[in-house]
């Protein structure tokens, strides 16, 4: 991902996740502070998919739409911020490919877990991930920030 492609990765995700809306410094302050977690996927010249991801730390998730202003050091887990594909690059794989590729990196950087929130129904997919759902007692007000009765935080070892 470029700065070149925020705006077409914001329409994307303002598309995609219209229930869970992040402003575009977001998706700006990512790409600035871990430009290696950020990536588009186009095809037909247009953003089929995208990802936002960044070291942080274990057992804890950002608030949504908030900025980070930097990175923790040293970090304890490799969070997926945003996975979105266009509807119709669903099913095709990519999903499942870019989380193998985030999950090299996390290793690369020497991290032993990877965490996220789902939402909007995709806990199953992340189980197929191997994600599994973690009890945080300490995230429960920021998990009932997302407004979704299936909102999970899950984690995956690797």
């Amino acid at each position: 991902m470029t700065a070149d492609d925020l705006q077409a990765t914001c329409a994307l995700s303002a598309t995609i996740h219209q229930a869970y809306p992040e402003d575009d410094a977001v998706f700006a302050e990512r790409l600035r502070l871990y430009p290696a977690g950020c990536h588009v996927y186009a095809a037909a010249e247009s953003v089929a998919a995208y990802v936002l991801s960044h070291p942080w730390r274990e057992f804890d998730a950002p608030p949504l739409n908030s900025l980070l202003g930097e990175l923790p050091a040293p970090p304890s887990t490799y969070y997926i911020h945003d996975l979105a594909l266009a509807p119709y690059a669903r099913g095709t794989g990519a999903a499942a490919s870019i989380v193998r590729k985030l999950a090299d990196r996390a290793r690369e950087a020497g991290l032993h877990t990877m965490s996220l929130v789902a939402v909007n129904g995709s806990a199953g997919f992340w189980r197929r991930q191997g994600f599994e759902q973690t009890q945080v007692p300490a995230l429960a007000e920021k998990l009932r920030s997302y407004r979704d009765e299936g909102v999970r935080f899950m984690v995956r070892m690797l």
